[in-house]
């Protein structure tokens, strides 16, 4: 629409149609002024980033980044929701995560969320982790169970657990055609976690006696997280999700089901990261791959996949947890704004054990403000229409169908989990992010980048220990640091100190400031203190100042021009007071006396760990 002024003259009449080209001239100017001499479309794919998969994004997209038709809300291929209004009828669902082995507290918890803005709750039960079965009727105590879907995650105990919770909803008269949720079976999810063979039976008879009288009770879970949770890209987590569902789908049909029904009984589960794009863009292409599974099933109304997103637990850090407010919050803005139909928002303080209830208010304030203050579901599908978004979608889709059709020349979820074809891929995935991790190409606020070594320790009352896992690993960004300022900890309660560096900052503040705070802010990721007095030295003054740090290790920080001047002679001053190892915060060079430089792109990770150890660090 075309917003006239009240002389009826368009407001954009003067300003002329920019052309791409031109905007190309420009990014080539403020490259050339950075020293890249580039032309056209080379200067567009310098600003280019590669992400996950090999996805490429450009900083700049047109209407000539067509993508497939995505269709409307409610209608295949579903790319732009499951239903027709989106989420405007009541928001997405607030479904918050308990895992207790204590009935009492379990419930003070349940209905301190119930009554505070969460919708549904999904339930721990059994094994060591969990409320036991002979516990949850007091658990669920004063909850409404007409009115609060519960969704399970019981594991091995999936009969008894889905027994109890059947018996305590005839128990309190709750009519079966009211019942919701989940029973949560995930025998595959189960077997990628445990290393165990995947046993179907019971899923399929759940699922056939909720098909028959609880026409609003899922029995199947397609759990994604362990996939991500090993260190998976999101096309390798699609592409699982989908080979786990396809798999669900020909063991229900096989057992009598029609294709609609057995769709109807499955839910799938994602992860949602605090890239919030990426996660808008694998929601949508997740419905459209679903969709596309049920069409060739011959059942394409059936392919309105029901999703739960949960915010993702590899991203939680245990250093600086008040962050993962941040994260959680980016997260949950992509789920919802990418159709999850339920969010859980996991607390910030998950990775440090079981949270508080400050921790579990803050996560369900997390989605109302969203809801309530932002108003996001009041808008069907947001980021439809999108070019970037449009685009990351459908190649996001392209790379996720054919990591799926992988899995299914090597005979499928089960086969590909038990030759372990799943579990090399994942890996090989993660260990290329975690050389962008130890690089801090892919930055960690609070633990790689901009750490606090005086900050207070959040202290948690520890998850009870789960069942050994012989599958999938678990993995976190934050785990390499992790470890080294675990060192750090460790020589500070053995010694009263931590293990410290002297920054050598050459010539005025003008000169050295931006490198000394990219030092400081390097060595302190390794939970290493910088000294850094007096504010400049030379060659005379070092070796002194080198004495009262109380430390033998040096990093010079300045400028390359006083590098040049410099760096040799101060260094070579060092080594004769006494320094065992002397850094230099630059791209490498020829200065006598300097060991090793750091740099924006070296292996963080690897320096930090050399430096522990010359140190004599545990």
């Amino acid at each position: 629409m075309t917003v006239l002024p009240a002389d009826g003259l368009s407001l954009a009449a003067e300003f002329p149609d920019p052309a791409h080209e031109q905007w190309q001239s420009l990014v080539e100017g403020v490259l050339r002024k950075s020293g890249k001499d580039v032309s056209g479309s080379a200067a567009e794919e310098a600003l280019s980033t590669t992400v996950e998969d090999g996805l490429i994004t450009r900083p700049l997209y047109t209407s000539r980044d067509d993508a497939p038709d995505s269709g409307l809300p409610g209608f295949a291929p579903f790319t732009r929701g499951s239903t027709p209004q989106g989420s405007t009828a009541g928001g997405w669902g607030v479904r918050q995560r308990h895992a207790s082995t204590d009935p009492v507290r379990l419930n003070e918890a349940l209905l301190g969320d119930l009554e505070n803005g969460a919708t549904s709750l999904w339930l721990a039960v059994g094994g060591s982790g969990g409320v036991p079965v002979s516990g949850l009727a007091r658990a669920l105590t004063g909850v409404h169970l007409d009115l609060a879907p519960l969704v399970l995650d019981a594991g091995g105990e999936l009969d008894a657990a889905a027994t109890e919770l059947l018996r305590l909803h005839e128990e309190r008269g709750v009519p079966a055609d009211a019942v919701r949720g989940n029973l949560g079976a995930d025998p595959l999810g189960r077997a990628a976690r445990s290393g165990d063979e995947a046993d179907l039976t019971s899923a399929v008879r759940w699922a056939k006696h909720c098909a028959a009288g609880f026409p609003g009770l899922r029995a199947l879970t397609v759990d994604a997280l362990p996939y991500h949770e090993a260190g998976g890209s999101a096309a390798q987590e699609l592409g699982s999700s989908l080979a786990t569902g396809v798999a669900y789908l020909r063991e229900l049909t096989g057992a009598g089901l029609g294709v609609e029904e057995a769709c109807a009984q499955l839910e799938f589960r994602y992860a949602a990261t605090a890239d919030q794009f990426l996660t808008i863009a694998k929601l949508r292409a997740a419905r459209r791959l679903w969709a596309r599974v049920a069409e060739v099933c011959g059942a394409p109304e059936a392919g309105a996949q029901r999703q739960h997103a949960v915010t993702s637990p590899v991203m939680m850090t245990r250093r600086d947890p008040w962050v993962n407010m941040l994260r959680t919050t980016l997260a949950c803005l992509g789920a919802g704004v990418g159709g999850a139909e339920a969010v859980t928002v996991l607390p910030f303080d998950h990775a440090l054990g079981l949270p508080d209830a400050f921790a579990r208010r803050i996560a369900r304030n997390t989605s109302t403000i969203l809801l309530e203050e932002s108003h996001l579901a009041r808008v069907i599908d947001p980021a439809g229409g999108s070019w970037y978004v449009e685009r990351l979608t459908d190649e996001l889709a392209d790379a996720a169908w054919a990591f799926f059709q992988e899995i299914e020349r090597a005979g499928g979820q089960t086969a590909a989990l038990g030759s372990g074809m799943v579990a090399e891929r994942i890996a090989a995935t993660w260990a290329a992010r975690s050389k962008d991790l130890a690089r801090r190409k892919e930055p960690i606020t609070g633990v790689s980048e901009f750490p606090q070594l005086a900050e207070r320790a959040v202290e948690r009352e520890p998850v009870p220990p789960a069942a050994a896992r012989g599958g999938l690993p678990v993995v976190r960004r934050d785990e390499a640091f992790e470890a080294l300022r675990t060192r750090s900890d460790a020589h500070l309660a053995a010694t009263g100190a931590r293990p410290r560096v002297f920054l050598a900052a050459l010539g005025p503040a003008a000169a050295h400031t931006a490198r000394a705070s990219f030092a400081a802010n390097l060595f302190r990721a390794g939970g290493i203190e910088t000294v850094h007095e007096p504010a400049q030295v030379d060659a005379s003054s070092a070796p002194a100042a080198l004495t009262a740090s109380g430390t033998d290790v040096v990093c010079l920080c300045s400028s390359d021009a006083l590098y040049a001047e410099q760096a040799g002679d101060v260094a070579e001053a060092l080594v004769a007071a006494g320094a065992q190892r002397v850094y230099l915060a630059g791209r490498p060079g020829a200065y006598p006396g300097v060991d090793e430089y750091v740099f924006a792109g070296c292996d963080v990770v690897a320096v930090l760990s050399s430096v522990l150890d010359r140190m004599g660090v545990a």
